[in-house]
């Protein structure tokens, strides 16, 4: 997911959402875009953000009260949404439930979590996990503060992956015992957006295995757009050189290259606080805290585990050890911490990552990459 403070259970934050009173934020839609004939083959995608500014003069002082939000701003099209702050270090305590209007009609109302799992060792602004909403032309949010103090800079980012003549013709290639991974040309990346030079590890001793906190009702067809989005949250929003990710894995067992810098080198990516220096991040396209991945989803990470473990003659059943680089991960920086071989993200941050359900499945994963390794 897209590591900092401590992380609560997803449950014991809706709660008091319930009491504390919220106010609606509608963003109108824009004018219609270009018909299908006119529009172009391939559009870039934008990050559109509104302040979130002021406390509701009806709401109560103290804890529970609601943070008041322009109540009608016009946007253009977006597919994913996120709230941001201006220091990366806090820890806002909030509560925030969010619905799209897509064709005419509102969905149902998602919650986006707040708690600040930081994944990379520096960042610009603080931020929260990014929800895939599907194409949107307007949101209502609901944000509840929950105790401490309103964040300075609070705002909300909308993201439009923009449109590529990838889109929902994705073809996965292997060779040999390589996965078929798709790679960042074929999902659209835009690589303007990223950092130009690229940032290595002597070697892969430990995969993180997280999930994105994402919606799990994308279409597989969309998996493009939501990489396309994922990444320009994390670049644009967080201020990360790269998508965090070295891998990202959809529902239907997709493998798609993250981070830039070659799927078969040791690419130093933005996964884990304070252990990216040889390591892996792998991502689980979706919430996994509650609802099962699906078989698909962990074939998927089964093969690219086994694949990057291999090159560097790793046993996905053993354990190794890392350093800590940043105290604000579970260990003080400088202390030697022995991991299991295959993690999950949790196992050095304080977080749900990579929720419950996936993480029950971690022994499955080392199980499958051992047997497809021969150890």
């Amino acid at each position: 997911m897209l590591p900092g403070s401590t992380a609560r259970p997803a449950r014991n934050r809706l709660r008091p959402l319930a009491a504390a009173a919220a106010l609606a934020l509608t963003l109108l839609a824009a004018p219609a875009a270009a018909t299908p004939e006119t529009a172009p083959a391939r559009t870039a995608g934008t990050t559109h953000t509104v302040p979130l500014q002021g406390i509701a003069r009806d709401a109560p002082a103290g804890e529970g009260r609601t943070i008041a939000v322009i109540p009608r701003t016009p946007t253009r099209a977006f597919s994913l949404a996120g709230i941001s702050w201006d220091d990366p270090a806090a820890d806002p305590r909030l509560v925030v439930t969010l619905r799209t209007k897509s064709q005419g009609k509102w969905g149902s109302w998602r919650t986006i979590r707040t708690t600040g799992d930081r994944l990379a060792d520096t960042a610009r602004r603080g931020a929260s996990e990014p929800l895939w909403m599907g194409r949107s032309d307007a949101v209502q949010a609901r944000v509840g503060l929950l105790s401490g103090d309103v964040p300075r800079g609070l705002r909300l980012e909308l993201v439009d992956p923009g449109v590529a003549s990838v889109d929902g013709k994705v073809r996965s290639r292997g060779a040999g015992s390589r996965p078929a991974i798709v790679s960042r040309a074929a999902w659209g990346a835009d690589e303007s957006l990223r950092e130009a030079d690229f940032k290595y590890t002597d070697t892969v001793k430990v995969v993180f295995v997280h999930h994105t906190a994402d919606s799990n009702t994308y279409s597989c067809a969309d998996s493009p757009a939501v990489l396309r989005s994922i990444y320009r949250y994390h670049v644009k929003t967080n201020g990360w050189s790269d998508i965090g990710y070295n891998f990202l894995v959809d529902r239907c067992g997709t493998i798609f290259e993250g981070r830039a810098g070659g799927v078969d080198k040791a690419v130093r990516g933005a996964h884990t606080l304070g252990f990216n220096t040889d390591s892996m991040g792998v991502a689980a396209i979706g919430t996994y805290t509650d609802t099962a991945p699906p078989a698909p989803l962990l074939e998927g990470l089964t093969r690219v585990i086994a694949w990057k473990l291999g090159m560097y003659g790793r046993n996905p059943l053993g354990q190794d050890q890392l350093t800590s680089g940043d105290s604000a991960s579970r260990f003080a920086a400088g202390t030697n911490v022995r991991f299991n071989v295959v993690s999950g993200h949790r196992d050095a941050f304080v977080t749900e990552c990579p929720g419950q359900a996936l993480y029950d499945n971690l022994p499955r994963l080392r199980r499958g990459a051992a047997k497809a390794l021969g150890t």
